[in-house]
């Protein structure tokens, strides 16, 4: 059993590797795989040049960016969203279960309106996300008695206000030039990714990824009862609050360089425990590798398929919304069985 969990996961990391390199592929300008494998290497290795300075500025310009982005953005929702639905024991969970997405939108479509400079955009999304998140908490803490309750219901209060918000700032804005521009970084695309987004995001992604994969072991304790937890000397309090705060920067982080991306969290995660099964050993490092193949590939699809690109959360949904449904129905004949 434990081989065939060890060979699932091998057969992800194949996959992720082979939907890297079509990626580059695919394309209004395509690139050979030979030809992508020469000028990858040859930043590191003594190789004559035989391609084209095309070929070579979309490869390491545009699309070696683009495609670092999608698979941080997809194995951080990913991860995210398994670990909030670990959290709370429930599977219809997503990652922005405490307001973190529509925290960092209505952060974004401030600095919209506003007309901020770019860099200022990514910003203020990500400190909307992280004040979402204390503000939930700070209302959790109000309810000592069952703190996965008043994360909850704080959570829907505050997405809630901050939805409100960001309606309030389309209803303000100039319809020619401010709105299109929050309705289409709400809808969620990695059309201008590059290098100072990655750079943007690795930094978040790494520190909120290496305590879930140290903690891999005891992430399984908080699917028990908080008095099971304690009798097995884990202090399941602190654990969910780096959970959260680790999953929430995660969170913040991606919608602050691609706007509201949904789905990924919510399904990829049941995907990988059908695959690798419920041990968070396993299903931690398969939802991120996972959720980076599965965002690489919606993102080589959405730029590829018509003349303008189609948000990725566009495409998202329309993958996400039947999947989940097929769930519903699988997880129903299941229990009447």
């Amino acid at each position: 059993m434990k081989g065939s969990k060890a060979s699932a996961i091998a057969i992800l990391i194949i996959l992720y590797a082979l939907i890297f390199v079509l990626s580059f592929s695919i394309g209004r300008y395509p690139v050979h795989p030979v030809e992508l494998m020469k000028i990858l290497l040859s930043r590191i290795l003594p190789i004559e040049q035989d391609w084209t300075p095309q070929a070579q500025s979309v490869v390491f310009c545009i699309r070696l960016p683009r495609i670092i982005a999608s698979s941080l953005i997809g194995a951080g929702l990913s991860l995210s969203g398994l670990i909030f639905q670990m959290i709370f024991r429930n599977p219809m969970v997503s990652p922005d279960v405490l307001g973190t997405s529509t925290g960092a939108g209505f952060g974004a479509s401030l600095a919209l309106l506003w007309a901020l400079p770019s860099f200022s955009i990514p910003i203020l999304a990500f400190a909307g996300g992280m004040l979402a998140v204390l503000l939930v908490w700070r209302i959790a803490s109000k309810v000592p008695s069952n703190q996965v309750l008043g994360l909850i219901l704080g959570g829907i209060m505050i997405s809630s206000l901050f939805q409100s918000g960001t309606s309030f700032i389309k209803l303000v804005a100039d319809p020619e030039d401010e709105l299109p521009a929050i309705t289409y970084f709400l809808m969620g695309s990695l059309a201008g990714a590059g290098m100072d987004e990655v750079k943007l995001i690795i930094v978040p992604m790494v520190i909120s990824a290496v305590p879930m994969i140290i903690l891999s072991w005891r992430m399984n304790i908080l699917s028990l009862p908080e008095e099971e937890a304690k009798s097995l000397g884990v202090d399941s309090k602190l654990l969910r609050g780096i959970a959260i705060a680790s999953s929430s920067l995660m969170t913040a982080s991606t919608v602050a360089v691609a706007g509201v991306i949904g789905w990924v969290g919510l399904v990829i995660p049941h995907i990988t425990r059908m695959i690798v099964g419920p041990d968070a050993r396993r299903t931690i490092p398969s939802s991120i590798i996972l959720g980076a193949a599965f965002l690489t590939a919606v993102d080589t699809v959405s730029r590829s398929v018509s003349y303008s690109e189609i948000p990725i959360g566009i495409l998202t949904s329309f993958i996400g919304a039947p999947f989940f449904l097929y769930l519903i129905i699988r997880e129903g004949k299941k229990n009447a069985a």
